[in-house]
């Protein structure tokens, strides 16, 4: 019998291809080398690169047996996850094998800014002895801040917890308890800024963290402030941050990550009171190990036809056909339910009602929960580790499960309730033979939406005129209307509106539409497709 054939497109560790066992035939290549990709990629089975190869459309095409892409780390962006999709094809990666590392770059940044430990190597070895223009802090009784709680946010707390500091956090996801838990105290983001030494950033990239310290922030910050950035490039505005050094407005700044990578021409190179690292968060023989075991390990189980916890695109594994259309639905509902919601949970319902109920649907459960924290975390969110992220985070998980459904032949649903008892909901089904996603009830109003990648919702006294005003004041922004969807329970009552527009929609966008409808509720979701 012929053995699956398993591409190597770069140097992976002896303990990877070990992992993979005596079950398949392992074939090198230079992943570089396109056309000897492309000629290697026509038997193939799976491919395990890092992050030189270009596994794009044109190579995915070019593998017509191809069931899994592995990439042995992180990042993503060398491997095109829509393209592997429609063709049917898993995509794994590591997404907790740099976690450890990454907290303790984190840490040594904050260390070199305290210490000045670059500038003062390369002036002892450029022959000169200045002690005192290198006088740096302690971090003991200093106040520290953690941007984002998360799995590497908790890292750096555990691990700054025995230097004396007060250790202070801001996450809007976590509950204070969990942060007790973990030696921090919960703050908003404006008091972070006032009360920290040094600030250290671990909270993933969306629409609504990019830039998400700038003028105003540095503007209510202390003169000795330190912040590092060790997460995502554009978190921090980095010309706020020029001008905050420049003016020595704040006092230091440590950053492995830039909005461009390589960082050529940034006027922030330039300064000396800022220290810079080139992305090496994942850069340790310990996280390169772990990265390609763990792949290994996927990709054994997707040629095996089990479920892989760490696929980023599909579940995989041993789930009855009428199952599968729901997972993606419930993962993109689950998205829906953290922008409508805001991501504050105390407990998450997920129910599964139809024929499908006679099946084993707990990796729908998954799905909602990967869906719902994907914007929640710096790290991969995958459905070995959302369950984790629930528990963590004092979340209650519960199943339900019925067989009985009045309109539809199978609805799921997920449903968030908050602390101050607050409850969110969002219903779905998929219908027809192209097996559209649709959404059937947001909060209690029935609606019929398509899946779509932007929407806005919006809450508000029923009465005449409220969509003239709105849709003049989204025109007026360049915002196109795709769809929109109107509901109410009564005449003269509440009503929801849900209009699906081409693009993101900026906050202020969403202010001025608010005030002018008099708005009880107003939200902008985007969910990654």
């Amino acid at each position: 019998m012929t053995k699956p054939i398993v591409l190597i497109a770069e140097e992976l560790s002896p303990a990877t291809v070990a992992e993979l066992g005596p079950d398949f035939e392992v074939v090198n290549v230079d992943g570089t080398d396109r056309s000897a990709l492309l000629a290697a990629l026509a038997n193939a089975s799976a491919i395990l690169v890092r992050s030189a190869t270009q596994v794009d459309a044109e190579a995915i095409a070019a593998a017509p047996n191809l069931k899994v892409i592995a990439r042995a780390g992180v990042g993503l962006d060398n491997v095109d996850i829509k393209a592997a999709t429609n063709a049917g094809v898993m995509v794994v990666n590591a997404p907790t094998s740099n976690v450890i590392s990454a907290a303790e770059l984190a840490i040594g940044h904050i260390f070199a800014t305290a210490r000045f430990i670059p500038d003062a190597n390369a002036s002892l070895k450029a022959g000169e002895w200045k002690r005192s223009k290198y006088t740096g802090v302690e971090l003991y009784e200093k106040t520290i801040g953690i941007v984002g709680l998360g799995r590497i946010g908790t890292l750096v707390a555990q691990r700054l917890a025995g230097f004396g500091a007060k250790l202070i956090g801001y996450d809007p996801y976590v509950t204070p308890q969990r942060a007790e838990q973990i030696g921090v105290e919960l703050a908003s983001l404006e008091d972070v800024m006032k009360r920290s030494d040094f600030i250290t950033i671990h909270i993933p990239k969306t629409p609504e963290t990019t830039g998400l310290i700038g003028d105003k922030e540095f503007a209510i910050a202390k003169p000795n402030l330190r912040i590092v950035n060790c997460s995502r490039g554009g978190i921090i505005d980095e010309d706020a941050l020029y001008r905050a050094l420049k003016s020595n407005q704040i006092a230091v700044a440590g950053l492995d990550v830039f909005v461009n990578e390589p960082p050529k021409g940034s006027p922030l190179l330039e300064l000396e009171n800022i220290v810079v690292t080139p992305h090496l968060g994942a850069s340790t023989d310990e996280a390169q190990e772990k990265a390609g075991i763990s792949v290994a390990k996927s990709v054994r189980l997707a040629l095996a036809g089990d479920l892989v916890p760490d696929a980023v695109n599909v579940a995989g594994g041993n789930i009855d056909a009428s199952v599968k259309p729901g997972i993606a639905l419930m993962e993109n509902m689950g998205q829906m339910l953290f922008g409508i919601s805001g991501g504050n949970a105390v407990s998450i319902e997920i129910e599964v009602r139809g024929e499908i109920a006679a099946h084993d649907v707990s990796v729908l459960k998954l799905a909602g929960l990967k869906g719902f924290f994907q914007n929640a975390v710096t790290e991969q969110v995958s459905y070995v580790n959302a369950p984790l992220m629930a528990e963590t985070r004092g979340v209650d998980v519960r199943l339900t499960v019925d067989s009985h459904s009045e309109e539809y032949r199978n609805v799921t649903s997920i449903k968030v309730t908050q602390a101050d008892g607050t409850v969110h909901s969002v219903s779905g089904t998929v219908i027809g033979p192209k097996l559209h996603q649709k959404i059937v009830n947001i909060n209690g109003y029935d609606v019929e939406l398509a899946m779509a990648e932007h929407f806005v919702l919006m809450v508000y006294r029923d009465r005449p005129g409220i969509v003239a005003i709105y849709g003049s004041a989204f025109a007026e922004a360049g915002i196109n209307i795709a769809a929109m969807q109107i509901a109410r329970q009564q005449k003269g009552g509440k009503a929801l509106s849900v209009i699906t527009v081409d693009s993101p929609v900026e906050a202020k966008v969403l202010e001025q539409v608010s005030e002018a409808i008099e708005a009880d509720v107003m939200r902008s979701v985007n969910i990654q497709l």
